[in-house]
C-alpha cells in the first residue's frame, strides 16, 4: 500500500521577506506575522503551534499545542506537567517550536529553553478557563495509560458531582511553560522553491540576524 505524491506541489507567491523592510527585533516582527494571520477571513487557531522534545528514548517528538501569551520575554503554553511533554522538559529544557501559516505562506522556527512560567500566572490562566477544561485538566493524568475512553468519562463524572457549585482550584501538577528564545527564523515561501529565510540569533541581550539559502 502506498500513494506517490510527487505531483503535490504549489508555487508560492503570496509575499516575500527582504532585510530592508524588517525590523531588527524579531518579536516585533513575529507580532507583526500574528495580526495579520488573525486578520486573515476563515482563520482558526491562529495560535496553534508545534511543541518538539527529546524524550528519554533519545527521539524528537512533536505535537501541537496552543500559544496563550508571548511577549519579549518568550512564548507561553499550558500543559500537564507530568506529561510525555513535561517529563522531557524537565530533564532537557532545549525545545523547538513552529508555526505554520499557509494562509500566507509562512512559517516561524523558534529554538529556545523551556521554563515553568509563575504559578500566579498559571491561576491567572486557569481561572479565565472555561469549567468543562478545567475540570478535564483533573481528570486527565495525561500520556498515563488508560484502560478505556469509560475510565476518563466516569472520572470527569466524579469531578464534576465532586466540583458542582465550587470553584475549581488549579492542580499543582498543570501549569504553564515560558520558552525563551535562542533563535527565530522566519520563513517566507517565495515562487521557484527560492524562499526567503531570514535567521534571528541571540547574543547576551541583543538580536543579529542573518539570511539563510532555501
Amino acid at each position: 500500500m502506498g500513494k506517490n505524491l510527487a505531483d503535490y506541489r504549489r508555487n508560492y507567491t503570496k509575499g516575500k521577506l527582504l532585510e530592508f523592510e524588517i525590523s531588527s527585533n524579531p518579536y516585533q516582527l513575529f507580532t507583526n506575522w500574528f495580526e495579520e494571520m488573525e486578520a486573515q477571513k476563515d482563520q482558526h487557531e491562529v495560535n496553534a503551534m508545534t511543541v518538539s522534545t527529546i524524550g528519554d528514548d533519545g527521539f524528537p517528538k512533536s505535537r501541537v499545542v496552543l500559544l496563550k501569551e508571548y511577549s519579549e520575554d518568550g512564548f507561553i503554553f499550558y500543559t500537564n506537567y507530568t506529561s510525555e511533554k513535561g517529563l522531557a522538559i524537565a530533564k532537557n529544557p532545549q525545545v523547538c517550536i513552529s508555526f505554520f501559516w499557509p494562509t500566507l505562506e509562512r512559517q516561524v522556527i523558534i529554538k529556545g529553553l523551556a521554563e515553568r512560567s509563575s504559578e500566579e500566572k498559571a491561576e491567572e490562566y486557569f481561572r479565565s478557563r472555561p469549567k468543562g477544561s478545567q475540570l478535564g485538566a483533573w481528570a486527565s493524568n495525561q500520556s498515563s495509560k488508560i484502560e478505556s475512553r469509560e475510565v476518563l468519562e466516569r472520572k470527569l463524572e466524579e469531578l464534576e458531582a465532586k466540583f458542582n457549585g465550587k470553584e475549581i482550584p488549579k492542580p499543582q501538577f498543570w501549569g504553564g511553560y515560558l520558552v525563551r528564545p535562542v533563535s527565530i527564523e522566519f520563513w517566507q515561501g517565495r515562487e521557484s522553491r527560492l524562499h526567503d529565510r531570514i535567521l534571528f540569533e541571540k547574543d547576551e541581550n541583543s538580536w543579529s540576524y542573518k539570511r539563510l539559502a532555501p
